[in-house]
């Protein structure tokens, strides 16, 4: 058999903007059921992050996410097994309240919650399931990591040493004691960090979807699990949200830059070079003239850096970048890691609460 994965689809994110609702909507009726379907896929594991806050839900983007995810399964005779991810779980300490329970009960028939370390037989492939980490679960967790007879490990794990996202790893960031307890494993399989990577056996699968900025040119995709060949398929989800265009007048001729394809994206122009204010200004204004989500104009980033970033030649595309630019450069006796660390929690938390 094949069963498809899913992870971090985050229902509700951005706090439940209509944007991101048309865009999950867009994915799954557009993308995921229609290869499902044609490939006769009948099953999903769904490795935790299904829903965005893990102490709220609003009931417009909880109405959506039943139209057309949770209604489709019902509709085409799917079935899902899911664990809990961090934004699924009320307390930080413990996963016994969580949102899977408390919003999936019509569903039973479809939806399979798994609340502890299991494994499961698929046509002969164990998979085992670990939800999230906490206080109250670990050394539940690790005995099973270190004695279960799975051939697969899926989890929603926060592991040290990996990309939390694209070009960024933040020393000491994660759990101890887990990477050790996956080794022995054919294959782990993990969401939570959104971008998609691997070291050895162990693989974080990415989100499906792009969320925010450091998303962009990001490639997200889904993935399909071959029980027979234990071959692990990428499936590219084609539609984006983010667009960055790095302006070079040097290099190209942006009177030729087609602009329709930006309809329905986030835009954000990175200048390199401008030597032309008045092509620049009319680039601007075709791209102004589609259906575009919002427009920055990102320039001469060192007046934020200071000198001695710009001397050093780094280019610095994104916040998350910014930061650890600046943190980096500046005169401190606190531990830089540990500080970049808290700053990218905090900017996490409040890309949660705005729209572009």
């Amino acid at each position: 058999m094949k069963f498809a994965i899913l992870n971090d689809t985050h229902a509700g994110v951005r706090n439940s903007s209509d944007i991101f609702i048309n865009y999950q909507e867009d994915f799954y009726t557009n993308v995921f059921f229609p290869y499902l379907l044609e490939n006769d896929i009948k099953h999903i594991v769904h490795l935790g992050d299904y829903y965005e806050h893990r102490r709220f839900i609003n009931f417009k983007a909880l109405s959506a996410n039943r139209k057309h995810f949770l209604d489709k399964l019902r509709e085409y005779g799917i079935t899902m097994d899911i664990i809990c991810g961090n934004h699924d779980t009320y307390y930080k300490n413990t996963n016994d309240l969580n949102s899977l329970n408390e919003l999936m009960g019509h569903y039973m028939n479809e939806v399979n919650i798994i609340h502890e370390p299991t494994v499961l037989d698929y046509d002969g492939l164990k998979l085992g399931l670990v939800p999230w980490i906490c206080q109250d679960n670990q050394a539940e967790t690790f005995d099973f990591l270190e004695n279960c007879k799975a051939d697969i490990i899926g989890g929603h794990f926060e592991l040290s040493g990996f990309e939390v996202m694209r070009g960024m790893v933040l020393p000491g960031h994660g759990q101890d004691g887990v990477v050790e307890r996956l080794r022995r494993f054919e294959l782990v399989l993990s969401g939570h960090y959104h971008t998609k990577s691997n070291q050895g056996n162990i693989h974080y699968l990415g989100s499906q979807m792009e969320f925010f900025w450091n998303d962009a040119h990001d490639p997200k995709y889904f993935h399909v699990i071959d029980t027979e060949t234990r071959e692990l398929l990428p499936v590219l989800n084609p539609i984006t949200l983010y667009e960055k265009i790095y302006y070079d007048d040097t290099r190209q001729d942006y009177n030729e830059y087609d602009t329709s394809v930006l309809e329905n994206k986030f835009v954000k122009v990175v200048v390199i070079n401008k030597t032309d204010a008045f092509t620049f200004d009319r680039f601007l204004d075709r791209i102004q003239q589609q259906r575009i989500h919002d427009l920055k104009i990102q320039e001469n980033l060192n007046e934020f850096l200071g000198e001695n970033v710009a001397d050093s030649g780094l280019e610095v595309e994104d916040t998350s970048e910014l930061l650890a630019a600046y943190v980096d450069n500046v005169e401190t006796i606190l531990d830089k890691d540990r500080l970049k660390n808290e700053l990218i929690n905090l900017m996490t938390e409040a890309e949660t609460f705005e729209i572009a």
